[in-house]
C-alpha cells in the first residue's frame, strides 16, 4: 500500500508545537479509525503494571499491529489522541512516541488526563486515525 501525501501545517499566529502538528491535511481515499489501545499483549496480559513507559511501549506496539493489519504504518497516522491517568508522566509517553512517529512531521495530537480508564490498572490509552491511498 502506498502512503498518502499529507501536508503538515503550523500556521503563523499559533504557538510553536512541541511534538505535534497543529493542522494535518490528509489526502487519500481510505481512512482507518483505530480504537483506543491499552497495555495488553496478544494473550490478554497487562504489560507494565504501574509503569507508564512500559505501558506506552506496549500501546505503541499494539497500534503498530493494528496499522499493519491493513497495510498501514505510522507514516499514515494523521491524528493521535492520548488518554492518561497522570498527565505529569507525559514525557515518558512522548519518549516512546518519538520512536514510532516522524518527529519532523508528527501527527496532530490531543492529550487528556482522565480520572480512570476502563480498568484501574491501565495508565494510558491511545487511539489513532490514519489515511491511506487505495
Amino acid at each position: 500500500m502506498a502512503t498518502t501525501s499529507h501536508r503538515f501545517i503550523n500556521p503563523d499566529g499559533l504557538p510553536a508545537p512541541n511534538g505535534y502538528t497543529h493542522v494535518v491535511e490528509a489526502r487519500g481515499s481510505r481512512m482507518l479509525f483505530i480504537s483506543g489501545q491499552v497495555s495488553i499483549d496478544s494473550q490478554g496480559n497487562l504489560v507494565g503494571a504501574n509503569d507508564m513507559r512500559a505501558q506506552a511501549e506496549q500501546v505503541f506496539k499494539n497500534l503498530r499491529t493494528a496499522l499493519d493489519a491493513d497495510g498501514a504504518s505510522f507514516a499514515d497516522v494523521v491524528k493521535l489522541t492520548f488518554f492518561m491517568t497522570d498527565i505529569a508522566q507525559i514525557q515518558a509517553v512522548r519518549n516512546v512516541r518519538d520512536q514510532y512517529v516522524n518527529m519532523a512531521q508528527p501527527p496532530a495530537s490531543s492529550a487528556v488526563e482522565v480520572r480512570q480508564l476502563v480498568r484501574p490498572e491501565y495508565l494510558l490509552e491511545i487511539e489513532a486515525i490514519a489515511v491511506l491511498k487505495d
